[in-house]
């Protein structure tokens, strides 16, 4: 059967995307011996909830729910701000740029249960609302990269969450391609 590699997100406004890739690019040059696979621009966005390989059959099961979830939350100011790594001690494996939380867990919240009434699976992690940056690949540098990045910081911005995006993910030799299967906007008053 077919399948594609799924998952539910916010979109970041491509004006946000791009101070984003600034910043990846200062880290870059900061250093430029630590192998990580940096997020490209086109790319960025804040997962609500990762399916993975989703039977062709099962997409508008997908689109059903998040339309659902998308009918109880009103559209929310999301802040953008600070930068981390997970995990938190250790060796870092993930550079992050983090989000404020309040009205992304309810969105979250409503998601889960949508997919899960569904016939979804419910995440086993807490969910950590987060936009990633970077993968680590190799240990060498990545302690002093992560430092870098967290001294860098990232000044707080905003933009208004108002759809919500299932989208499938392409693997490509340039790495992978996001695009965007359908989008459902928020409820425009509280039922």
């Amino acid at each position: 059967m077919d399948t594609l590699r799924t998952f539910i997100a916010i979109e970041i406004p491509a004006d946000l995307r791009a101070k984003i890739s600034e910043h990846i690019n200062r880290l870059r040059r900061e250093c430029p011996d630590v192998r990580a696979s940096w997020s490209r621009e086109d790319n960025l966005h804040l997962t609500l909830k990762f399916l993975g390989n989703v039977p062709i059959d099962r997409l508008p099961a997908i689109s059903s729910a998040v339309e659902q979830a998308a009918r109880h939350i009103r559209p929310f100011d999301l802040i953008v701000k600070d930068c981390g790594s997970f995990p938190p001690h250790g060796q870092p494996k993930v550079l992050w740029i983090g989000v404020s939380p309040s009205p992304l867990i309810v969105l979250y919240s409503e998601i889960e249960k949508e997919c899960a009434s569904a016939g979804f699976e419910r995440d086993a992690r807490a969910f950590h609302p987060h936009l990633t940056i970077a993968r680590l690949r190799k240990p060498a540098g990545s302690r002093r990269l992560a430092e870098a990045h967290e001294a860098l910081g990232f000044p707080p911005q905003s933009f208004i969450v108002s759809d919500i995006v299932v989208f499938k993910s392409d693997f490509l030799l340039e790495g992978s391609k996001h695009i965007a299967l359908s989008r459902h906007q928020l409820a425009s008053k509280t039922k």
